[in-house]
């Protein structure tokens, strides 16, 4: 199948296209020259007569929220979609399936609450921003394209992400909790995530929003213990919600957000997880430098 990828050159992209590649996929993906998330209109010809669209271009989420920020990150985001979408209307060849990146920030700060594919929607910035964001996708709808917004959880892999950047300060025995620790954590093996989108890509059944999270969520404080564990480290000095604040401005809400997002739609249709606990995923992770010797 000929896979139209954007966001190639991205953390997750960039393994996908790979693994993709490997399965005996075509992907074409979308250069920065060839189109701006945040400008321009999406070409045309490079949805024509492809089988599936990959969308995860876009502005990044984790960086201070001025408010140039925010306006770059709905632009890329929201119109960067409609854009997109707007092309796959078009085409005289529609691709079949529009699969679109999303993140579990569209459920905001939850609490103890058990969040599923139905729950509805937060009410703050980001929630705003992944609520008109899937909205701007599943408009492919009207042009007979299966739809899937994938809410993707924090992203474990010991070459990037979130991971990596805990692990210096953990491995000099600075690592702690972020705030009182007591919030849920809804992560996913970067593995794991490659391999729900060759699911969601393969499979016609699934349509609609999916979590793309591991089923063993966790405390902040038990996934800081993990980390420490793993790495045979302490984890004895936390980071304040103040401090978090101070940094990082209205982005650290999204560090401090309880998110109990519970995978029911993958499991529904069957998805196994290599890695559906903390402690496996680590375990094949600490100590990873660079890319994973088995990316797919």
């Amino acid at each position: 199948m000929r896979v139209v990828l954007t966001g190639a050159g991205g953390f997750i992209g960039t393994r996908l296209s790979r693994c993709l590649k490997l399965k005996g996929h075509h992907v074409t993906p979308v250069r920065h020259d060839e189109w701006d998330a945040a400008e321009g209109q999406f070409p045309v010809g490079l949805v024509e007569g492809a089988g599936a669209v990959i969308h995860l271009a876009g502005e990044p989420i984790a960086q201070r929220w001025t408010a140039a920020a925010k306006a770059q990150i709905r632009e890329s985001r929201i119109e960067g979609t409609s854009r997109l979408v707007s092309a796959i209307g078009q085409a005289e060849r529609p691709p079949g399936v529009l699969i679109c990146g999303s993140a579990i920030g569209y459920y905001g700060d939850r609490g103890e609450e058990t969040l599923r594919e139905d729950s509805g929607p937060g009410a703050d910035f980001l929630a705003g921003v992944c609520q008109a964001w899937e909205d701007a996708a599943s408009r492919a709808e009207q042009f007979g394209c299966r739809v899937v917004s994938t809410r993707i959880g924090m992203v474990l892999d010991g070459g990037g992400g979130a991971l990596a950047k805990m692990l210096t300060p953990f491995r000099m025995g600075i690592g702690g909790r972020f705030g009182f620790g007591r919030q849920w954590i809804s992560w996913i093996h970067l593995k794991d995530l490659v391999a729900i989108f060759e699911k969601v890509l393969e499979d016609g059944r699934v349509a609609g929003p999916v979590n793309a999270t591991a089923p063993g969520v966790v405390r902040n404080a038990e996934f800081v213990r993990a980390v420490a564990a793993a790495l045979r480290r302490p984890a004895i000095i936390p980071a304040p919600a103040f401090a978090l604040r101070l940094v990082f401005g209205e982005m650290a809400e999204v560090l401090l957000a309880s998110q109990r997002a519970l995978p029911a739609r993958l499991m529904e249709a069957g998805f196994e997880f290599r890695y559906p606990e903390l402690a496996n995923a680590l375990a094949d992770l600490v100590g990873q430098r660079g890319p994973a010797k088995t990316p797919c």
